[in-house]
């Protein structure tokens, strides 16, 4: 990690300490108002990451905060000093996606849903992807999870000794064979839980004595630093089978990260629904590199100097664009992902950002398995979303996320105060959260239900697992800030205070905070995920709901890991991903 302001104790006066303390106050009023939960960013933290209020005025096209007003994008052009300076560049960008879109944009009701924006369909039975543009009165259509890929592109998972595992999805062609613990290998005909863990029956209906692996898999390809194993679904439950034929140890109810979120039903009991988009900069360098008209200054990487981003701009005005044809071309190459549910019912409603979008329906007579029946068109509220973008020297992108301060309640974490000490927040879930029961004592982040997908039996359906009827489950963000770091928290949370503080009364997007941020030491490859600086346990509670806990960079990393250099690989989106014309 470069801290390059570790010793700056940032000591504040009386009178700015008393206009944070009554800002803080004044937005927790807000909140309160509008029946959401107060924010989770305490207001004491040790300034580590200053942010001026002539810097955030910078930041508005009109030069001046006003509530819902349109920002800047960060110009990714300029060098970023660790690590303030990559904090308030995913500041920045957040605000200015979630800004309203000006007539320069070719409308929509916030920059990202713009004409500067594309959809990215979800993977066909290729794995490939379109971009869809965003025309006028274009209605997004948003679907359930789809898998979090690890690095050899497979559905991930986590066992429960923290390790990220790629889970082959099912093959209804293989038997689910185990070694028990004499060496003999046994079919495996039925299975049920006994205090969160699986038991295995054979064809007798005998227990299966099996040894559950708990050390690294030896026989697994680990070349790109997650072992892949076999996932087989027995009477509702995911089982995970190494190529030894041993049982890994995963959590109750693991579903290889398919699984489907549902809001609390003393909220509004909605799926969650998922999106992502590119912004134009993207789709032109993709569609050019395909082409073989674009290349950049060090090759198969995101563009990250002038020169790039010039070789952008000429092949989008040789293929029909404008000059300019970018709005915001300095924004460089944007990704986002996007978590959702549904507006109506929401008892604070108000403190979202909302679009309309088409999201699928279902037959839910049947409690262990929901089968599609159409779609309908909604109003969704944004939960979450991942901000992810090349900036100058960085082609592996900097990966930041932020979530609506309702979500679910934190884990215990610790942060450093203005006086120096350390203060340690306990998790305390009382409180009303979209996705933890009020009071929970758990068991927290266990999936009830998965998305079979395209290739499931039935096709696109919900699916029960692992006991559970199809239901909400708790969830608890296991790491606050991203980071079991004390000093990384503080200074996300220094940041986040100044942006909540100074941003005008009014605007919705104070209920949202970063989470956090991560990138690699001057533009480095991943290397298996140990590379992250930043906030290096980053995850979102709405999209990496259960596998929280490893880095960015441990599934977001090239292919080959013998290159020297970070390639275009990062973004999972990009090699499936057809080109534009």
């Amino acid at each position: 990690m470069q801290r390059s302001h570790r010793g700056w104790t940032g000591g504040l006066s009386p009178r700015v300490l008393a206009l944070r303390v009554c800002t803080v106050i004044a937005i927790a009023l807000i909140l309160f108002a509008a029946g959401c939960q107060s924010s989770p960013v305490p207001s004491d933290a040790q300034d580590l990451c200053p942010l001026d209020a002539a810097t955030f005025n910078s930041w508005f096209q009109s030069g001046a905060a006003s509530a819902n007003g349109v920002v800047n994008p960060a110009n990714s052009l300029n060098n970023l000093v660790p690590d303030c300076g990559f904090y308030q560049w995913s500041q920045q960008m957040f605000m200015w996606l979630t800004s309203p879109a000006p007539s320069a944009y070719g409308g929509g009701a916030h920059i990202f849903d713009s004409a500067a924006f594309y959809d990215v369909s979800p993977p066909d039975a290729n794995n490939n992807r379109t971009l869809l543009a965003h025309t006028p009165n274009f209605i997004h259509a948003f679907p359930l999870r789809a898998a979090k890929l690890g690095p050899h592109r497979l559905p991930i998972v986590i066992d429960r000794s923290g390790r990220l595992i790629e889970a082959r999805p099912v093959d209804p062609n293989l038997k689910p064979m185990v070694r028990d613990v004499t060496g003999k290998v046994i079919q495996i005909a039925h299975a049920r839980l006994e205090k969160g863990r699986p038991i295995l029956l054979d064809l007798e209906g005998k227990v299966i004595q099996t040894q559950h692996v708990s050390t690294p898999l030896a026989n697994s390809d680990q070349k790109n630093g997650a072992p892949v194993v076999q996932r087989f679904l027995i009477d509702n439950i995911a089982i995970f089978i190494d190529p030894s034929l041993d049982v890994v140890d995963t959590e109750q109810g693991q579903a290889g990260d398919q699984s489907v979120l549902e809001a609390q039903t003393t909220a509004n009991g909605s799926l969650v629904y998922y999106a992502t988009m590119v912004n134009d900069v993207y789709a032109y360098f993709l569609t050019g590199v395909k082409k073989g008209a674009i290349t950049t200054v060090t090759p198969n990487q995101f563009p990250t100097t002038p020169t790039d981003l010039n070789n952008i701009v000429n092949f989008a005005m040789a293929n029909g664009k404008p000059n300019p044809p970018f709005p915001d071309p300095n924004a460089l190459a944007i990704e986002v992902k996007s978590s959702w549910v549904l507006a109506a019912g929401l008892p604070n409603a108000s403190s979202y950002i909302t679009m309309t979008a088409t999201v699928p329906t279902y037959n839910q007579a049947d409690p262990n398995l929901w089968t599609p029946t159409g779609q309908q068109t909604v109003q969704l509220a944004l939960l979450g979303m991942h901000v992810v973008g090349s900036t100058a020297g960085h082609p592996e992108m900097v990966w930041a996320t932020f979530e609506h301060v309702g979500n679910d309640p934190l884990a215990t974490y610790s942060y450093t105060k203005n006086d120096g000490t350390t203060n340690t927040v306990t998790q305390n879930t009382s409180g009303t959260w979209l996705f933890t029961a009020n009071g929970s004592n758990g068991p927290f982040n266990n999936p009830h239900m998965f998305f079979t997908g395209p290739g499931g039996a039935p096709a696109n359906s919900i699916q029960s697992e692992g006991g559970f009827t199809i239901s909400p489950s708790d969830t608890l963000r296991l790491f606050a800030f991203g980071s079991s770091d004390q000093f990384e928290n503080t200074e996300v949370i220094s940041i986040d205070n100044h942006v909540m503080q100074l941003m005008p009364p009014g605007d919705i997007r104070v209920n949202y905070f970063m989470t956090g941020a991560t990138w690699t030491p001057f533009g480095s490859n991943p290397g298996g995920g140990n590379n992250g600086v930043g906030t290096n346990q980053l995850s979102n509670s709405t999209m990496e709901t259960y596998a929280q806990g490893s880095n960015c960079f441990s599934c977001h990393q090239n292919i080959n890991p013998n290159l020297p250099d970070v390639t275009t690989d990062v973004s999972h989106v990009f090699g499936g991903l057809q080109p534009l014309f």
